[in-house]
This record gives C-alpha cells, sequence and structure tokens, in this order.
C-alpha cells in the first residue's frame, strides 16, 4: 500500500493552521496590541521600568484627585498640608502660627514642607527621561487650551532650562509638569535637577513661611473664622466636582454621538 502522507517541501515555509498563526502586526487586518494604543506615551512594546513609571503616574493622579475635596479643610490644618502636599498656604500659616508661639519646631515643618512640594517633580522628570515628547499627550490631553498652555510651558522649559524650573514655584498658571518632563527628555542629569528643585522649593517655602510669620496674628484670625463656615464650603466643593463630572460626561457623550 502506498503511503500517501507527503513530507513538506523544504523549498517552500511551512503553514501553520489558522488557530495557531501568530498575527503579522504590519497587516491591516492584525488587531494591536494595548501597548500600541495612540494614548500610551511610548512608542515600544513597555519594559517593566516604563509599567512602573505609568502606575506611579496613574497613583499620582489618583492622589491628587482624593485630596482635592479636602484642600479647602487642610487650610485649617497646615501642619499635616505641609505633610500631604507641602501647601503655600500651610506654610504660610505656619508662619504666622510661629509668630504667636504655636509653632515651636517650625524649621521642621518648613524641611518637610519643602520635600513634600518637590516630591512628585522626580516622577514627570522621571516619565520625561524614558518616554520624551510621549509624556506630553498624558499630560495635556485633548483641550486646546491645556495643549497651548503645555506648548508654552515647554517652549519656555527648552529655551531657559533652570530659570524655567523655578518658575515652576511662582503662584503663576503653569503647567509645571510639563517643564519636569520637559527637562528630564532633555537629559538633564538626576544631580542638576534634585540639586536645583531642592533650592528652589527651599527659597520659596522660606518666603512662604517668612510672609506668615510677618502677617502673625490676623491670618491666624482670619482662619479661625474661615473655620467655622468649612463644613457648609467643603459640600460646596463635593458638589462641584460631582456637577462637573456630570457635565464632562455629557459632553463626551454628545461628541461621540455627533
Amino acid at each position: 500500500m502506498t503511503d500517501e502522507r507527503r513530507e513538506p517541501d523544504h523549498g517552500e515555509p511551512e503553514t501553520l493552521p489558522d488557530s495557531t498563526r501568530v498575527p503579522d502586526p504590519e497587516t491591516p487586518d492584525a488587531e494591536p496590541e494595548w501597548w500600541q494604543d495612540p494614548r500610551m506615551p511610548w512608542g515600544h512594546k513597555p519594559t517593566r521600568a516604563d509599567m512602573a513609571c505609568f502606575w506611579v503616574l496613574t497613583l499620582l493622579g489618583l492622589y491628587s484627585l482624593a485630596l482635592l475635596p479636602f484642600r479647602a479643610a487642610l487650610l485649617t490644618k497646615p501642619f499635616l498640608a505641609a505633610v500631604l502636599t507641602g501647601s503655600r498656604t500651610g506654610v504660610v500659616m505656619i508662619g504666622a502660627l510661629a509668630a504667636v508661639g504655636q509653632a515651636p519646631i517650625w524649621p521642621f515643618w518648613v524641611a518637610v514642607a519643602t520635600l513634600s512640594v518637590m516630591k512628585f517633580d522626580l516622577v514627570y522628570f522621571w516619565a520625561g527621561r524614558r518616554w520624551g515628547r510621549g509624556v506630553f499627550e498624558m499630560i495635556a490631553g485633548k483641550s486646546p487650551r491645556a495643549r497651548r498652555n503645555a506648548e508654552r510651558a515647554e517652549r519656555l522649559a527648552l529655551k531657559y532650562s533652570i530659570p524655567a524650573l523655578f518658575i515652576t514655584y511662582l503662584p503663576i498658571p503653569l503647567p509645571a509638569a510639563v517643564i519636569y518632563a520637559t527637562l528630564g527628555a532633555a537629559r538633564m542629569s538626576w544631580k542638576k535637577f534634585i540639586a536645583f528643585d531642592l533650592l528652589f522649593a527651599a527659597i520659596m517655602q522660606s518666603l512662604y513661611f517668612y510672609l506668615g510669620y510677618r502677617i502673625g496674628a490676623p491670618a491666624v484670625e482670619v482662619v479661625a473664622e474661615y473655620g467655622k463656615y468649612l463644613w457648609y464650603l467643603s459640600i460646596v466643593i463635593i458638589i462641584g466636582m460631582i456637577v462637573t463630572w456630570w457635565w464632562n460626561s455629557q459632553k463626551k457623550k454628545r461628541a461621540d454621538h455627533s
């Protein structure tokens, strides 16, 4: 009996069954991997370091969002604000309390607020070093206004570098995260970034403390009065967050159906 089995022709590649064939990413029918989403900051398959940086950024955003309803309450808890956010207003209040003898170890709290206010700068700098301008899309988003502000901050960082880093500590509406990421993408050294960031943070927090110290008792009295209405203000902030979320979701639905 003739054996009808045929050995494969080694001159032609042996094809795989459809169920086991590996999709070619170059073909239009191949389904893209999750990491190929254009909203992702990388242009390659992410490494462990990429994923670690991405999740740290995500947790940072959740942390900031979770604190948002309590920002008003933290004004009456300046020492807690110094630990959690490095709040400039909190440092001003610590200065005012020091002026009336209610902050005996104020140098410690100024140091804590200095480290706290700069703690997330390193994450954005790290992201910029890893992904270059890819992190820009994560920060700027789709809002035309946000993109214009981010582009302005990027140009500022590329042109002025160290002075741009100092500007992030001034009370002006500038996306500081874009500046940190841009400096990272420009391959500024870690030592240089940390040294100048720490220096500028310490200078500005000391000035905020001095401002509060000069104001003194009147600032303490104003915050004490403010504390009486804090509960109502907190409710207004929470309602505002809910309304904003609902409004944005409705705008997105209308955009998707249009």
